[in-house]
C-alpha cells in the first residue's frame, strides 16, 4: 500500500497497472517465483483431482457431517492469507474516498467462512505509531474517515495481523514485514496477494505463495479451494 508524505492513500492510474503487469511478472528476478508456480501449478492440478474423484464417490451415511455443514476448526489446515491493502482489497477515488475494489469484500467473506486466516502487510508512515498495534488503529481511522462503501472494511477478520513497518528501512519492498509475518505464522503456508509484480515477487523470495491480482483471464484472487489445498500440502 503506497502513501502520499501526509499518509493518505495514493490511486494508481490504469496505466500504471498495467506497466508493473504481465510483463513485469514474468521479468522480476525472483527464484520465489518459480518454485511458488510449481507449488501452485501442482496444487491446482490436485484440485482437479480432488473434485473429480469426489464427484465420483457415492454419498456416506451413518456419523458423515451434514452436506453445508460448516468444517470446525480442526478439520481445516492453516494457511494466512495476507495482503496489500490500497488497490488490492480497497481502491481510492479521484476524490480521495476509498471503498472496496470489486470483488474483494465477497472474497474476504469467502476466507472466513473456511475459518482462512487472514492479514495485511502494507506501508504506512512509521510515524503513525510506535508499535503495529498503534500503526493499525491510526489506518483504521485514515480508511474509515474516507470510507464510501455500502459496508465497513472487515478490520475484524485481520485481528493482529496488521504488519507495517516500524522504521523506513522496512517499506516494502525490504523483506522485513514479510519475515516478521513468518516467524509469526508457525509451520502454516503463506500466500501474499498484492497488485504488483515487485511486491509479490519479493514475497515469494521470502517463501511466500505470491498471487498477483487484478490481471486479465485469471481469476481476481488466488481460489478459496486452492488456498485450502496448499494449506494441506503443507503439512
Amino acid at each position: 500500500m503506497d502513501r502520499t508524505p501526509a499518509g493518505h492513500l495514493a490511486p494508481r492510474t490504469h496505466a500504471a497497472h498495467q506497466e508493473k503487469g504481465d510483463d513485469a511478472m514474468f521479468t522480476t528476478p525472483h527464484k520465489g517465483l518459480g518454485r511458488a508456480g510449481l507449488m501452485l501449478g501442482a496444487a491446482l492440478a490436485s484440485t482437479v483431482l480432488c473434485a473429480t474423484a469426489s464427484a465420483a464417490a457415492p454419498p456416506t451415511t451413518g456419523g458423515a457431517a451434514s452436506e453445508g455443514a460448516a468444517p470446525t476448526r480442526s478439520q481445516h489446515p492453516c494457511p494466512v492469507v495476507y495482503f496489500d491493502l490500497g488497490e488490492t482489497l480497497v481502491h481510492t477515488a479521484e476524490d480521495g474516498s476509498t471503498s472496496y475494489l470489486p470483488g474483494a469484500a465477497a472474497y474476504l467473506r469467502a476466507l472466513r467462512a473456511r475459518h482462512i486466516d487472514v492479514g495485511l502487510i502494507t506501508n504506512v508512515p512509521p510515524s503513525w505509531g510506535a508499535t503495529d498495534t498503534e500503526r493499525a488503529a491510526r489506518l483504521k481511522q485514515e480508511v474509515d474517515a474516507t470510507w464510501r462503501g455500502s459496508a465497513p472494511f472487515a478490520w475484524r477478520d485481520f485481528g493482529d495481523r496488521i504488519l507495517t513497518p516500524r522504521t523506513d528501512a522496512e517499506r516494502k519492498p525490504a523483506p522485513a514485514l514479510w519475515q516478521r509475518a513468518k516467524a509469526g505464522s508457525g509451520r502454516c503456508v503463506l500466500v501474499y496477494q498484492a497488485e504488483t509484480a515487485e511486491e509479490v515477487g519479493a514475497a515469494a523470495a521470502q517463501g511466500f505463495v505470491p498471487y498477483q491480482v487484478g490481471r486479465a483471464h485469471r481469476p481476481e484472487f488466488l481460489p478459496v479451494g486452492l488456498v485450502e489445498l496448499l494449506g494441506r500440502r503443507s503439512r
